[in-house]
């Protein structure tokens, strides 16, 4: 049960920094947004998933305005490492999972639209399981963004893994070699680009793969 709008998990930041509540909610929201709102496993969510984040204000600084600004710009940097630290751990700790995935969509309508393909793509059952096998199937990444429901175009369309474009404008690139992504796809870390080629929205989601290990896990939840 791990895929957007938290996890099953409970999550506590703390900082002594003096920030009002208020922009404090704002940073939060913002991180989470582009952090574990970003992250799937299995796409089932749960219903006890909290993130808060607290001020101490033990530290003695000049007054924070009520609007933020550019005075919390560095510690809204830092909270995101943060939370993309911690959202990542837990990716990587999916049940029976031996790989991080990391999707890059770009060329998309819309920023939003980036992001519901990109989840899609991390979603795919097809996608997940040819990751946990190590085959560099593009076809099944083409499949997974068509199923979207977003714009799309067969025509427009580029795919690369591990950095090495397989596809580009709806095609296989001229004299194409598999070799150096099946070596990627060995791997613990994979990166996947999928560029759509219609716009300028874009968006980054993290996943894993999908093993025998996930089945044994949650086959036998009750037993």
């Amino acid at each position: 049960m791990i895929a957007p709008d938290m996890a099953t998990m409970l999550c506590f930041i703390f900082t002594d920094a003096k920030i009002p509540a208020p922009v404090l909610q704002s940073l939060l929201k913002k991180g989470v947004d582009e952090t574990f709102n970003c992250t799937t496993v299995d796409s089932d969510t749960s219903t006890s998933d909290s993130v808060l984040l607290i001020a101490t204000g033990q530290t003695k600084h000049r007054r924070v305005p009520a609007e933020g600004g550019k005075m919390v710009a560095d510690f809204a940097r830092a909270l995101k490492e943060v939370l993309l630290d911690l959202a990542l751990q837990v990716v990587r700790d999916g049940e029976g999972a031996q790989k991080l995935v990391r999707i890059d969509v770009t060329g998309a309508k819309t920023a939003r639209s980036a992001k519901k393909i990109g989840m899609v793509v991390a979603n795919s059952p097809l996608v997940k399981t040819a990751i946990a096998g190590e085959d560099a199937n593009w076809g099944r990444i083409v499949m997974a963004v068509g199923k979207a429901g977003e714009p799309a175009d067969r025509d427009t369309l580029s795919i690369g893994v591990g950095g090495t474009w397989m596809a580009k404008s709806g095609g296989v690139v001229p004299g194409y070699d598999e070799t150096p992504v099946v070596a990627h796809m060995k791997g613990r870390e994979i990166e996947i680009a999928i560029d759509i080629g219609l716009g300028r929205g874009k968006a980054t989601v993290w996943t894993c793969d999908l093993t025998h290990g996930y089945i044994d896990i949650n086959g036998s939840y009750r037993s």
